[in-house]
């Protein structure tokens, strides 16, 4: 086998074993979808146009759900960027999800290990907010196969080994854009003293358990997209609204829908473009650049 030849079968063959997307895969980079692990284009400090005093309940801005699940093959994994790529592409919500084991704060997907601790996403934030400090992250936090309920202390104690406490927000309270530059804004979705925003405080649309990817249950998912992005539009200003593009079962893993849903929200979306609009934050799995960048021109 000539070298070339096996420099390809070599990457084939670690792709499939990490669940990685690649080029010889024949991964996809399409405007909606992108499975490839580099965004077609950066927004990266975006957030430096919305006035100071603006709620930011009332921006409009792309997330990704399960955020660090790049491994575990086809039915574990729901993103290809990591983690740094996805920030400066543009991406200001993430979906953390963290085992709690003997004190330590492992990323997970359910059983599948994401090959990363919750100190390694503190300083990719980190660097990146140092780097464009008119940028804020909001990030759910939740625990994630164990169930300790039990992670307020750990959360602290990476905070301060990994970043700096003076880099979360604070407050129950929804900040203004000004408020909440440079920070972290942890949407808290476990017990404990105030860390930041109750997740549960915001308006939730998540329809995951999509069973497969028949037309009706397409259209299903679908509607609950668009009728939550509807009632955002028009919604309590006062109150964040999320809505979740993702969903998977074992047959409709979360590329394979991401394909199908995330068009129809690019079409949705494109069809409105050039005006000003608030659908808060829209998590997806997969999302492309472009569909990225649409949702950010809406501010």
């Amino acid at each position: 086998m000539e070298a070339s030849s096996w420099d390809k079968m070599h990457v084939v063959i670690v792709g499939f074993l990490l669940g990685l997307a690649c080029p010889v895969c024949g991964a996809i980079q399409r405007p909606d979808y992108d499975d490839t692990p580099t965004p077609e284009i950066f927004n990266t400090s975006w957030m430096a146009e919305i006035p100071e005093n603006q709620p930011l309940s009332e921006v409009t801005m792309p997330g990704t759900h399960n955020t660090m699940a790049l491994y575990g093959g086809f039915l574990a994994q729901c993103n290809s960027w990591p983690l740094a790529q996805q920030l400066q592409a543009g991406i200001r919500f993430l979906d953390i999800r963290v085992r709690h084991i003997r004190g330590n704060l492992t990323i997970h997907h359910g059983i599948s290990y994401q090959w990363a601790h919750f100190g390694e996403v503190l300083e990719d934030i980190e660097v990146f907010l140092e780097q464009y400090p008119t940028e804020t992250v909001l990030m759910r936090l939740r625990e994630e196969l164990s169930e300790t309920r039990a992670i307020y202390g750990a959360v602290v104690r990476y905070v301060h080994q990994y970043a700096h406490w003076d880099l979360l927000w604070h407050s129950r309270l929804m900040p203004t854009m000004g408020e909440a530059r440079g920070k972290i804004i942890i949407l808290q979705d476990f017990s404990g003293p105030d860390l930041g925003m109750r997740y549960y405080s915001l308006d939730i649309a998540d329809y995951w358990q999509v069973s497969s990817l028949q037309p009706e249950q397409l259209d299903k998912k679908w509607m609950n997209v668009y009728n939550h992005l509807e009632r955002a539009e028009v919604g309590n200003k006062a109150r964040m609204f999320l809505t979740y593009s993702s969903g998977a079962s074992i047959l409709a893993h979360p590329s394979a829908l991401a394909k199908r849903i995330n068009l129809r929200l690019y079409e949705y979306l494109t069809a409105r473009a050039g005006q000003k609009k608030r659908y808060g934050i829209i998590a997806m799995d997969f999302p492309g650049a472009m569909l990225v960048k649409t949702i950010i021109d809406f501010n």
